[in-house]
C-alpha cells in the first residue's frame, strides 16, 4: 500500500494524463485485488488442509506466483509512464 501511495503522489507531481491515471489505478487495484485472492486462497488452503502438504503447498506457490506476475507488469506499466517523465 506504500507503493501504491507513492505512486499516486508521483502521478499527481508529474500531472499525468486521464489515461496514464486510469492505467495506473487498474494497476494498483489489480495488485491489491489478486493480493486480497491470494490471502484468501492461503486461508482456504490452511482451513481444509491445517498440516503441511505438498499439493496444498503448490497452490500457495501458484497464487503467490499470480500477485508477483501482476507486481512485475505493474512496475514494467509504471517505468513506461514514469520513466519519460523523469528523464
Amino acid at each position: 500500500m506504500f507503493a501504491a501511495l507513492l505512486v499516486i503522489i508521483a502521478a499527481w507531481y508529474f500531472h499525468l494524463t486521464v489515461v496514464e491515471w486510469t492505467v495506473i489505478l487498474l494497476c494498483i487495484g489489480l495488485v491489491v485485488s489478486i493480493e486480497a485472492l491470494n490471502t484468501a486462497v492461503e486461508y482456504l488452503c490452511d482451513y481444509i488442509q491445517p498440516e503441511h502438504d505438498a499439493k496444498i503447498g503448490s497452490v500457495k506457490d501458484i497464487a503467490a506466483a499470480a500477485v508477483f506476475i501482476a507486481a512485475v507488469i505493474s512496475a514494467i506499466v509504471g517505468l513506461i509512464i514514469f520513466l519519460p517523465k523523469i528523464i
